[in-house]
């Protein structure tokens, strides 16, 4: 082999070894700048979890970005990606995973905490319109019994109403707004919300309880007895721009039926006209990173 192409050879290496090591950690960099501002309309605001433009607390665990293209490496990791049935073709899995069941070691401070706001925090701006108490949803997809759980928070706060959302469903996104109480393990109904005091800008927080926790997306709304399903209503942008959705593979399962549901209209306010609203078919690839 000529010195030139040893030099060659050695460039690419070297590129490829900084490719990997930057890609570890590609999939939980914001999407979004701390300029986007989502926004309450009407008494109700969604957002995609992806959309999140802060995460912090990350020594032990983070959430990361999961795609139709792309999935974090970071062993250990017991269920397959299940973006491709996700709402904007996207969804962040708190990861490693290294509690799925009850016969595995539960690690407070690791791999588990009751404590909201200790590890893994993602951060969104919304501007309410409306003062009060909105009652908050989130969107999720478990594949056993240890990875279903989070906290909620608002404004640098963590209170009681806001902790330990709990769901239930399995193989499946689920939509539920449950606290998990003595009293009720599974969840009890219109416990789980977050108190607006007054309108304006608000930052809302959600932070791990379980490791393995996939979440898709999350509501607010002052009706206490709204019911969500299949991917929910659209965000509304109040500031700055949203990217477009993941392209899903021609070959990407659909999500399991279920039954009919009312939810609440909604539509992007500021993205372009040009902006899809709803992810795009791609062909067939296997997701990099697993």
């Amino acid at each position: 082999m000529t010195i030139r192409w040893t030099v060659l050879l050695m460039f690419f290496s070297l590129a490829w070894g900084l490719s990997a090591a930057r890609g570890a950690e590609a999939p939980s960099v914001p999407l979004v700048s701390e300029d986007l501002i989502f926004e309450e309309v009407e008494g109700s605001v969604a957002v995609e979890a992806e959309h999140f433009f802060k995460q912090t607390h990350t020594d032990v665990r983070r959430w990361y970005i999961t795609t139709p293209q792309t999935a974090p490496n970071v062993p250990p990791d017991g269920d397959p990606p299940h973006a491709s049935s996700a709402s904007g073709g996207a969804c962040v899995e708190v990861l490693p995973d290294t509690r799925r069941t009850h016969d595995d070691k539960l690690i407070t401070g690791e791999n588990f905490t009751n404590r909201p706001g200790k590890i893994a925090i993602l951060y969104y701006k919304v501007h309410f319109n409306t003062a009060g108490r909105y009652y908050v949803w989130g969107r999720l997809y478990s594949t056993n019994t240890e990875d279903n759980g989070m906290h909620a928070g608002i404004d640098g706060e963590w209170p009681d109403s806001g902790k330990r959302m709990q769901w239930t469903g399995r193989d499946r996104w689920v939509w539920k707004s449950k606290q998990r109480t003595k009293e009720k393990h599974t969840g009890e109904p219109h416990k789980l919300y977050l108190d607006v005091a007054e309108p304006g800008e608000h930052v809302i927080m959600f932070s791990m309880r379980e490791d393995g926790t996939e979440f898709d997306k999350w509501l607010m709304t002052l009706e206490p007895k709204q019911w969500i399903d299949g991917p929910g209503p659209d965000p509304r942008v109040k500031k700055g721009q949203l990217p477009p959705p993941f392209a899903i593979p021609e070959c990407a399962s659909a999500q399991p039926a279920s039954a009919p549901a009312t939810r609440p209209a909604a539509t992007t306010a500021t993205a372009p006209a040009s902006q899809p609203l709803a992810p795009q078919r791609a062909p067939c690839t296997r997701p990099a990173g697993r």
